[in-house]
């Protein structure tokens, strides 16, 4: 009795790499040569290319696209492996990720958000994250816990967020810790349909990115729910908290908190277009509740930063 062939046809392979894109065409390689992905990976390290088998995965399903040199590096290497034309997937990243007609909000670079944003930017490349994660939010519920030494000992997120592109399936959040934060000691949380990925930090610059693994891949247009939170405790006296924004859109509310035994004096919250620029929309908060707590409401946030600053004389 013949077997049936599972791999597909070379016109069919020839249709993926003519139009793309990246992941398809990859994927459509992968099937039409019968290689599966763990013999892939061993080839690509017969070349002295390491690359897991999970990133792999990630690339053909469109989950995330290569763009480390060594990432890149293996994209080559996987022509030759798959036997196909020079360039014929190198030329599909250039690609744009969005389809015709999907809008994407207006969005803001990384680096005018953050003062350490190269730090960042270094860290979510080690984690193969896009600056634009396919991601854009809906609804943001922060609350920032102020501890009875004055440092910053939590901050719990109830985040709603809308793809942008099919295929996504986690967050990366960023934790900006206070002078002197150990960003090795901090933990991460998955409160609510996510879980805890990779973690990386930068003890010099204060900064921890964490990956938050979704229950699902998300089509364009859908939306998520989840949530997660920091434990930090770590650094020395907080004096604000600040929110950057780089898409339009959504609601943001940001809620500060402090124990009985630390409570500042005055509380005003503030908007800037940019990092280095200057202050802006300055408005006195009451502190009010048994909570001790004051908070802001940005209904629909633009590109940029919002936050809250205080003083404890």
């Amino acid at each position: 009795m013949a077997r049936t062939s599972t791999r597909v046809g070379e016109t069919e392979l020839a249709q993926a790499l003519r139009s793309g894109p990246f992941h398809l065409a990859l994927r459509t390689a992968l099937s039409a040569r019968g290689l599966a992905l763990h013999r892939v990976q061993h080839r690509l390290a017969q070349r002295g290319v390491n690359v897991g088998v999970t990133s792999l995965s990630y690339w053909q399903q469109g989950a995330r696209r290569p763009r480390r040199p060594e990432s890149l590096r293996a994209v080559r290497l996987l022509e030759e492996i798959l036997d196909l034309p020079e360039q014929a997937l190198v030329r599909l990243l250039d690609t744009a990720d969005a389809r015709p007609g999907v809008e994407r909000p207006a969005a803001r670079a990384l680096r005018s958000l953050m003062d350490e944003s190269l730090a960042v930017e270094r860290l979510l490349g080690e984690l193969e994250a896009p600056a634009d994660g396919g991601l854009h939010t809906v609804c943001h519920l922060e609350r920032v816990s102020i501890g009875a030494r004055r440092e910053l000992r939590e901050r719990d997120s109830h985040h709603v967020v809308r793809a942008h592109r099919d295929g996504v399936d986690r967050y990366v959040a960023i934790h900006y810790g206070d002078t002197g934060c150990d960003p090795a000691r901090i933990a991460v949380r998955a409160t609510e349909n996510c879980r805890v990925g990779r973690v990386r930090w930068h003890s010099g610059a204060g900064v921890l990115v964490s990956e938050l693994l979704f229950d699902t891949r998300l089509r364009t247009g859908e939306t998520y729910v989840f949530g997660y939170a920091f434990d930090d405790g770590t650094g020395g006296p907080s004096a604000e908290y600040v929110r950057g924004f780089s898409f339009a859109g959504g609601q943001y509310v940001l809620e500060v908190r402090f124990d009985a035994a630390a409570l500042p004096v005055r509380c005003r919250r503030f908007a800037q277009t940019s990092a280095g620029a200057p202050r802006s929309g300055h408005q006195e908060l009451t502190l009010t509740g048994r909570h001790r707590g004051v908070h802001l409401v940005e209904q629909g946030v633009r590109p940029g930063i919002v936050g809250i600053n205080w003083d404890w004389f």
